[in-house]
């Protein structure tokens, strides 16, 4: 009586086995066109070819929402505030945030009138004759001298940092003799006075 109860219940557990690989093996729904022709021109792409693409990637996008709340990863409802979460590749400030050395974060959030401060302060200061921009090392030879404390009183992120002046700029530098913040003239082109908008 248990062998057959025992054969019974092995029996009923391959048929149910059977049933639900028989299941995990349908095929999956067809393609409209439109997804078939995407398939095919991603396949054609050298990277597609590759497999290191999928091919919905390269998919037209379609237009938000007219209610989105996010567009391009920027907060579209009215009096949204400006943030830097917005991916570089749909913002050139971002974008040159992102070119900049983690250490000249510092510097990056000075005002127009903070950054015409330092360099007013500072440019009357002896020059010497180098040209240096945002991460670049120091020579040893070169002399650095402490912010002054009425700098520092107008700006106090200044505190704690050596400068130079060079070629028209004042130069804030680090403990390790790099570059973290370059001051020009207002009057200047902006790849003179600071790096980035």
């Amino acid at each position: 009586m248990q062998y057959a109860l025992l054969r019974t219940s092995a029996l009923a557990l391959a048929f149910a086995a059977s049933a639900g690989l028989g299941a995990a093996q349908q095929q999956p729904p067809a393609a409209d066109a439109q997804q078939q022709s995407q398939q095919e021109r991603a396949q054609q792409t050298p990277s597609g070819q590759m497999g290191k693409e999928e091919p919905s990637s390269h998919a037209p996008s379609a237009s938000p929402p007219a209610n989105a709340v996010l567009v391009n990863g920027a907060l579209a409802v009215p009096d949204a505030p400006a943030t830097d979460m917005v991916p570089a590749k749909f913002s050139a400030k971002n974008a040159a945030d992102d070119a900049l050395i983690t250490i000249a974060y510092t510097f990056k959030t000075l005002t127009d009138d903070e950054r015409r401060a330092i360099f007013e302060a500072l440019k009357g200061q002896p020059a010497a004759a180098f040209n240096a921009d945002v991460g670049t090392e120091l020579a040893p030879g070169i002399e650095l001298r402490p912010v002054p404390d009425e700098v520092t009183a107008r700006v106090p992120q200044t505190t704690g940092y050596r400068f130079a002046v060079a070629n028209n700029r004042v130069l804030l530098v680090g403990t390790s003799r790099i570059v973290v913040g370059v001051f020009g003239d207002a009057n200047a082109p902006a790849s003179e006075g600071r790096r980035g908008p």
